[in-house]
């Protein structure tokens, strides 16, 4: 109980063991509380991933040499990335408008976390407030509290940008929207139950040829029964 509740305290856990039929002594109860009794990063982003987002940039180099800046919002429940936009000059009020183009129509989610950068200044403050939404600064250097958006700011570089020279913002747009016509319906992924963040559909297992079809111009590829294809 102490695990699986962390924000419970032993008179509670004593009440609850007593509509069981368990009497227990409170300071039974306290000799089994665990170190860590009060709630963890943990337990927070658990219990609120349906409600949550990270937001992050990172850059890509050009085969001219120049850097350009992806700013990308991913929702943690099926590491869905609903957003993404890229520049060559990153300023406080284009960030503020991409924040706002993330989410329209009443989408916003309760929560937000994102690092301390200087870019995210109290203009972009003020506008993640107005979409009514709470926002989760991780503490310095820690990318670990944001470990969602930056593993799939990993898998980004491994299965894409590791493997192709970016040449401008146009051809690295058509990249970036090519790789999510994979990622979103056919990229499996273990916290999924290799699912993928589309929920791809389990076909039945049944004697059949299968087709590969190629996927962000042939760098990935997809599988499917023959007649499906």
């Amino acid at each position: 109980m102490w695990e699986a509740n962390p924000t419970w305290d032993s008179p509670k856990i004593v009440a609850e063991l007593a509509m069981l039929g368990i009497e227990v002594a409170k300071s039974t109860v306290e000799k089994y509380q665990p170190k860590r009794a009060r709630p963890t990063w943990r337990a927070f982003l658990d219990q609120h991933v349906r409600d949550l987002v990270s937001i992050d940039f990172f850059i890509v180099p050009t085969a001219t040499f120049r850097v350009l800046f992806v700013f990308i919002v991913l929702a943690h429940d099926r590491r869905r990335i609903v957003h993404f936009n890229l520049t060559e000059h990153p300023t406080v009020q284009w960030t503020a408008q991409k924040i706002v183009e993330a989410f329209p129509f009443d989408t916003a989610p309760s929560y937000l976390i994102r690092d301390g950068d200087g870019i995210y200044s109290e203009r972009v403050t003020r506008r993640i407030k107005s979409l009514d939404i709470n926002e989760v600064i991780t503490a310095p250097a820690s990318p670990r509290q944001n470990a969602y958006v930056e593993r799939v700011i990993g898998t980004l570089r491994r299965e894409l940008f590791d493997h192709i020279i970016v040449l401008n913002e146009r051809h690295l747009t058509r990249l970036m929207s090519s790789y999510l016509d994979y990622y979103h319906p056919w990229r499996t992924h273990q916290p999924l139950n290799g699912d993928a963040p589309h929920r791809r559909p389990l076909r039945a297992a049944e004697p059949c040829d299968v087709v590969e079809l190629p996927a962000v111009h042939g760098l990935h590829h997809v599988y499917l029964p023959k007649q499906a294809a």
